[in-house]
């Protein structure tokens, strides 16, 4: 679940509300602690300097 979440956001990465949209359900969809931790950091790493305030809002819930 965490690769094919990761292939749809580089997918929708060119429209802002497509990607928090998105972002949003992949967060739902991983829900053991140590797989969010590290999809955190690859989303931080790959679209912190486009979205970094989608990013922190999404994994602030």
């Amino acid at each position: 679940m965490v690769e094919l979440s990761k292939k749809i956001l580089i997918n929708v990465s060119f429209d802002r509300n497509l990607f928090h949209k998105e972002l949003t359900k992949a967060v739902k969809w991983i829900n053991e602690s140590g797989e969010l931790q590290s999809f955190r950091e690859w989303c931080m790493i790959e679209f912190g300097h486009v979205y970094p305030s989608i990013l922190n809002k999404v994994f602030a819930k």
